[in-house]
């Protein structure tokens, strides 16, 4: 059964969360910045409840705009897989992420997923 959650503090930004048979799929869109504190906390709270080893997808394609509240998120998300043992990669980041995760040395660090993940959400 896939669960869903989102936090959406607008139309044209936001984080949900979904988990599948598969995987648990963080979709990032629009502006990632301290507006989205809040979700942001509320998807980390879901990710470390979880109770799973499932693999975290990072799905930033749509991100077109990250400031240091929106990398050190993914950077969180990051090091809890890191620590649980748990893989965590990029789907498709778009050229915003990317440059991004370069400027403060990640760039290549966090692995990109093979295929897109079931049942995008956003």
């Amino acid at each position: 059964m896939d669960h869903d959650s989102s936090s959406d503090p607008g139309p044209n930004s936001g984080i949900a969360s979904r988990t599948t048979e598969e995987a648990t799929v963080l979709t990032l869109w629009g502006e990632v910045d301290a507006a989205l504190r809040e979700a942001a906390s509320d998807a980390m709270a879901a990710l470390a409840g979880r109770g799973t080893a499932h693999p975290i997808v990072l799905d930033t394609r749509d991100v077109t705009f990250i400031d240091s509240s929106g990398v050190a998120f993914i950077l969180q998300v990051y090091m809890l897989g890191q620590e649980t043992g748990t893989s965590v990669s990029l789907y498709q980041p778009s050229e915003a992420v990317a440059e991004v995760l370069e400027m403060v040395g990640m760039g290549g660090r966090i692995p990109l997923a093979e295929a897109e993940p079931a049942g995008r959400a956003g």
